[in-house]
Order: structure tokens, then C-alpha cells, then sequence
């Protein structure tokens, strides 16, 4: 894991290396203290994750080395409230994360963003989530693209959805931890 100096973190920043050293002081950026020396060493994960909850833009010298790392991630559900919920539900895990509000929206943002995981509502007006998902496992650009169901429906609806080759399902209403493990999971594999 790649870890970051405070001096290298205030140059990405634009701030004083002493700013740095608050962050890390007062809890909002996780450090680590090097054994004997006192120094400050930052994960790359914990330093793009302050950078999302402080709501700052990720530095442009970084981009290169973070897209490999940065999971992109696309919410489908035609539900503002469910969407809100999930994306909070993910807030600060370093994810990229775009939402799609139907199925027709899902289609032109997957091909466009090859994301790496997608949650799917099973249960939308136009282009359902089992269209969706059918088109998705017939599509070769996205045949390791991971799906996750979040549903409403009966169970029977969402083990159909597993046999169509959801990854995995979870039912509406769910805990934030329960979904913030699936996806992790499912990206380390």
C-alpha cells in the first residue's frame, strides 16, 4: 500500500505542510507515526478519502496513479431516496461513484464508463433491472462487471435475479454495513 509524506500531501493540497500536521492532529486525515521518529506517513486510501469528505478535487499528479486503484461504481435505481441511501451508504470509501435514474440512462452510462460494479434495482418503469441485467451478461465489454441487486421485490424475484447472474442481492430496506461489505468483497475478488 502506498503511503504519502504530510510534506507531499500539502504540495497536492496547495497548503502548508503545518495543515497537514493539524489534519492528522485533530483526526480528520488518518496517520500513522513511524516508530522512533515521529514522523507521519499517510495510506493512499485514507488520504483520497479525507479528499472526497472534504468535498476537494483529487490533484491532477495523482489521477494517473489512483485509476487503477479507484473503483468506479454506477447506482441504478429509479428511487432519489434509494439512490441517496446507497451512495451515502458508500460516502467516503474512495469509490467514484455515478448514478442512472432508469434503465435506458443505465445502458448509455455503462457502455460509457465500464464501470466496475453496478447496484441495481430490479424493479424500474421503462427498462427493468432484469433487462438490464440480461443485456449486461450478453454484453462481451462487460462481462466482469459486478452486479449487485437491491430490491424491493419477494425473495423469489430476487433469486431469479441470481440465476440471470446477479453477484449478489440484497433487499430493500438494508444496513449500510451489509452493502458497504458485499461491494468490497466483491471488488477484491
Amino acid at each position: 500500500m502506498k503511503t504519502l509524506k504530510p510534506g507531499e500531501i500539502a504540495e497536492y493540497c496547495d497548503v502548508h505542510h503545518r495543515t497537514v500536521s493539524r489534519w492528522i492532529a485533530n483526526g480528520q486525515l488518518k496517520g500513522h507515526k513511524l516508530p522512533g521518529r515521529g514522523n507521519y506517513r499517510v495510506q493512499l486510501d485514507d488520504f483520497l478519502a479525507f479528499l472526497q469528505q472534504q468535498k476537494m478535487p483529487l490533484p491532477k499528479a495523482l489521477l494517473n496513479e489512483t485509476q487503477a486503484t479507484v473503483a468506479k461504481l454506477l447506482i441504478i435505481d429509479d428511487e432519489p431516496a434509494f439512490r441517496a441511501a446507497i451512495k451515502r451508504a458508500l460516502y467516503g470509501k474512495g469509490y467514484d461513484i455515478t448514478l442512472a435514474d432508469d434503465g435506458f440512462q443505465a445502458g448509455v452510462k455503462l457502455m460509457q464508463l465500464k464501470p466496475d460494479l453496478i447496484t441495481l434495482d430490479l424493479d424500474m418503469p421503462g427498462l427493468n433491472g432484469f433487462e438490464v441485467l440480461s443485456f449486461i451478461r450478453q454484453t462481451p465489454e462487460l462481462i466482469n462487471l459486478k452486479v449487485v441487486i437491491i430490491s424491493g421485490l419477494a425473495e423469489s424475484e430476487l433469486e431469479k435475479a441470481k440465476a440471470l447472474g446477479a453477484d449478489a442481492v440484497l433487499a430493500k430496506p438494508f444496513e449500510n454495513s451489509t452493502l458497504s461489505n458485499i461491494i468490497s468483497d466483491l471488488l477484491s475478488k
